[in-house]
């Protein structure tokens, strides 16, 4: 084995071929992350110091704080500039700690900067998520820190969405190398934050079913559920319907006007039942499509991993092992299909996937010019405000592309095992 050492950058010859290294030389990939780690750092503190600040739900979170922090419990009373609270326990916990940390929420600097250590910590989990996934060119991490759209979710707007991403970043990591009790616990911190996070559920339910057997897979489900019921205790003793009814809304309706997907069909169409419901069901059966004949094939089949997980609910039916890559590609691929067919996207929503996006283009077979090209797409539309026909169009087909090059590519990941033949037991 080749021992990795520090280049001697004597000339210019010297530079290209470490350069060379750095982008292409899987040994040099947490380099090139620490290259871009800091150079990420240096871009959010000029982003931070020279483009002002645009004030959107932060006034909202503090001044619903301040009810809270008062001794109101009752989510149907807790309300601000932009509306109710519709968020769970861990959005009220971590925007007390904010609201302490930042005088009362008006030190806006001091939470841009908190922000942008929060954006830091996403990058650094993205890139060592794709370190233990493998099989993705050093070069893309250059990609990670050119979206405008993320920089500016972080720290000029200050959404509540980058904490829900960071705890889900740190359940997947966990997930893809095994640790499954801490990715359980970050999952439902994160699912306390914001419920976008249940996009990743039928995947985790996949990859706990064949890791862990189905007695397991229900137990960590029941410690989602207890995780939940703790921190939403004291709203749930007041009043549990309105905090049930305001923080796990699945019927809310979004208004047309600030949708990013969706507006090529008229108005009438986004906000009826029947489109919720079409999308609803579009939602179910291509998750069940993936789960029928991509994402257990490694397995021997779904049919043979149920079974098997059915018949001996202590063991796990999987007769091949769980690799990191394919826990990362399946979660992945499970939070895309939910954002393919979300009922509406805000533009803070693009955080939930912006970071997952060069690696999902890696599980395609696509040419790099059409991954390329997708990327460049997909963070046009999100760049467009207000959002047009033409640019919903857009992300719509460009992420329905990347479901299907999934599909027909690496839907398992890349390096699969092959499943070693045994007797069912």
């Amino acid at each position: 084995m080749t021992t990795l050492r520090l280049v001697d950058i004597r000339s210019v010859s010297d530079l290209v071929q470490y350069a060379t290294l750095l982008l292409t030389d899987s040994r040099y990939f947490s380099v090139l992350a620490g290259f871009v780690l800091l150079g990420d750092a240096v871009l959010t503190q000029l982003i931070i110091h020279f483009i002002p600040y645009t004030e959107i739900d932060w006034e909202t979170y503090m001044y619903q704080l301040e009810l809270y922090l008062k001794g109101e419990k009752d989510y149907a009373l807790i309300s601000g500039p932009t509306g109710p609270l519709v968020y769970p326990a861990g959005h009220v916990y971590v925007h007390a700690v904010l609201r302490q940390l930042t005088g009362g929420g008006s030190n806006i600097v001091i939470a841009q900067q908190i922000y942008g250590l929060l954006y830091l910590v996403s990058l650094a989990l993205t890139c060592t998520i794709y370190g233990q996934a493998g099989n993705v060119p050093n070069w893309v991490l250059l990609l990670l820190p050119l979206s405008k759209r993320l920089h500016s979710i972080y720290v000029l707007r200050l959404f509540n969405d980058c904490w829900s991403v960071v705890a889900a970043q740190v359940a997947i990591l966990a997930y893809g190398i095994g640790f499954d009790s801490v990715g359980t616990v970050f999952y439902s911190l994160a699912l306390s934050v914001k419920m976008s996070a249940l996009l990743y559920l039928p995947g985790i339910l996949v990859v706990m079913f064949r890791r862990r057997g189905l007695l397991a897979t229900v137990l960590h489900m029941v410690l989602i559920t207890h995780i939940q019921f703790i921190l939403g205790y004291r709203f749930l003793k007041e009043n549990p319907w309105s905090y049930l009814k305001y923080s796990y809304e699945f019927t809310r309706v979004f208004l047309y006007k600030w949708t990013v997907n969706w507006r090529f069909v008229s108005e009438d169409t986004f906000l009826s039942p029947a489109w919720a419901k079409g999308l609803l069901l579009g939602h179910v059966l291509v998750l069940i499509a993936f789960g029928l004949f991509k994402w257990c094939q490694s397995g021997g089949g779904v049919w043979n991993i149920l079974s098997q997980g059915l018949r001996n609910i202590t063991i796990p039916p999987s007769i091949a092992r769980i690799t990191t890559d394919h826990v990362v590609t399946v979660l992945f691929t499970s939070n895309l299909i939910g954002i393919l067919f979300a009922r509406s996207l805000h533009y803070q929503f693009y955080s939930w996937y912006a970071y997952q996006l060069p690696f999902i283009v890696c599980r395609t077979k696509y040419p790099w010019t059409l991954r390329i090209t997708l990327l460049a797409a997909i963070e046009y539309a999100w760049n467009v405000y207000p959002s047009t026909t033409f640019s919903s169009g857009v992300l719509f087909i460009a992420n329905a592309l990347l479901v299907s090059g999934v599909w027909f590519g690496y839907p398992q990941g890349v390096n699969v095992p092959i499943p070693v033949k045994q007797k069912l037991r």
